[in-house]
């Protein structure tokens, strides 16, 4: 699927737009659009791509994306149930007037840091998801208060995270970005099976080096590391969502050498598995 530039349309009656969508799946590919986004997943879990960083995500995930930062989420593994969640989408103009006002100089430095995209805490994501829910409801100046209260609370908590790193740039070309969502899908189909360098290069029509290069610059790592990172997200859920083994687990995301998966999960979860699993269920 061919990665483009979204155009957002405002919400009837709202100088911006506001929706709660249910559905089988995300329907967006690794995209960037001019406005800014706050996505509240309700229920769903996956993957998460904003700018270089990959995450995966669960319910009470808040994230929100700063203009022309590209993202995506995508979920994986066995779906028990449809993805819901609020999404808010709003153009600089909206606020443009406003941003030199004292008032509103929390704002301004939030939507700073959108820039490299900022993940709040869950507990955080709980706490206001009832102003959400609330801003879905409400219609037009009602729903502008809400929104900027929203946002009001956002400026001010310190539970939060940014995502992409200081080094992403967002200047990616159209051809580039289709790449990327070439890569993303090619693992997300592939990553059972052995995945060499010339397979997926040649997915990209790349040579082996310019692949490597490519992505290096873009992702700040190897594509080797990348696939590893991902197939540990796949077992983190897994770990969450099942009764497998830990064993079974290991093979059943892709690994197929233990001792390997191991080392690899606690490289990205600074953890082992069996403690991974043992933290999520004491929660």
């Amino acid at each position: 699927m061919k990665a483009r530039y979204h155009d957002i349309r405002n919400s009837p009656g709202s100088s911006f737009s506001v929706k709660l969508f249910e559905d089988k799946e995300f329907p967006a590919a690794w995209h960037f659009h001019k406005e800014y986004e706050l996505t509240y997943i309700i229920k769903s879990t996956g993957v998460r791509y904003v700018g270089n960083n990959m995450e995966t995500f669960d319910h009470d995930d808040l994230v929100m994306v700063g203009a022309n930062l590209p993202h995506c989420w995508k979920t994986i593994g066995e779906q028990t149930e449809n993805v819901k969640c609020i999404v808010i989408q709003w153009h600089e103009d909206l606020l443009l007037s406003w941003l030199d006002k004292e008032e509103v100089k929390h704002i301004q430095e939030l939507l700073k840091r959108s820039q490299r995209g900022v993940k709040f805490n869950n507990s955080f994501a709980k706490e206001i998801k009832q102003n959400l829910l609330q801003l879905v409801e409400s219609q037009s100046f009602e729903r502008l208060i809400c929104f900027l209260q929203v946002l009001q609370k956002l400026a001010l908590t310190n539970e939060f995270e940014l995502l992409a790193g200081s080094s992403f740039s967002n200047s990616l070309s159209s051809t580039e970005s289709e790449r990327i969502n070439t890569i993303y899908n090619y693992l997300k189909e592939h990553h059972l099976h052995k995945i060499s360098l010339n397979d997926i290069a040649n997915e990209v029509a790349m040579s082996n080096d310019t692949f490597c290069r490519f992505f290096k610059k873009t992702f700040n790592t190897s594509f080797f590391s990348f696939l590893n990172e991902y197939k540990v997200s796949i077992a983190s859920k897994m770990l969450m969502d099942t009764d497998l083994s830990v064993s079974e687990i290991g093979y059943a995301s892709g690994f197929n050498n233990l001792s390997f998966f191991h080392r690899q999960f606690y490289r990205y979860k600074k953890t082992s598995p069996r403690k991974y699993r043992l933290r999520f269920q004491n929660i």
